[in-house]
């Protein structure tokens, strides 16, 4: 098996799916986590290319945020669309970033994670709460290349 499907037991994998789930109950905004064994390039780079191809700048609001590993490199994106950002304060998603990293430096990954996907959730939900008529748009499955 290779670092991608090492990364996480599939439990794991079904209980961060579940915490998109609920976190997405509460918000219009939408979050996808993708996993890849290395990038060659700058990660921020790459989780926003990710971010196109799982069109995520497609959603209605601009309101997508990204989760974004590169497993062997040890590296993580968390990156939002432009409605997410424009509402955000400066720091959020480096504020979001830092309690999932205390999380993974102690080989909690699936926890850090689901904290992450948890304050993605809470912020979405704060400015742009679930109304009648919201669908979910995008896979709330982990993709993965």
């Amino acid at each position: 098996m290779s670092q991608v499907e090492d990364f996480l037991t599939t439990a794991e994998e079904q209980e961060i799916v579940e915490a998109i789930r609920v976190a997405e109950m509460e918000t219009s905004g939408e979050i996808r986590v993708h996993i890849e064994k290395t990038t060659s390039g700058d990660a921020f780079d790459r989780a926003l290319e990710v971010f196109h191809l799982l069109k995520m700048d497609n959603t209605k609001l601009q309101n997508g945020v990204l989760i974004y590993l590169a497993v062997k490199d040890k590296n993580f994106v968390i990156c939002g669309d432009k409605g997410i950002n424009d509402v955000v304060s400066d720091d959020f998603w480096n504020c979001t970033k830092e309690a999932m990293a205390a999380q993974f430096k102690q080989g909690n990954f699936k926890q850090g994670l689901i904290d992450g996907i948890k304050s993605a959730g809470d912020q979405l939900q704060k400015y742009f709460p679930w109304e009648e008529g919201d669908s979910d748009e995008l896979s709330n499955e982990i993709s993965r290349s």
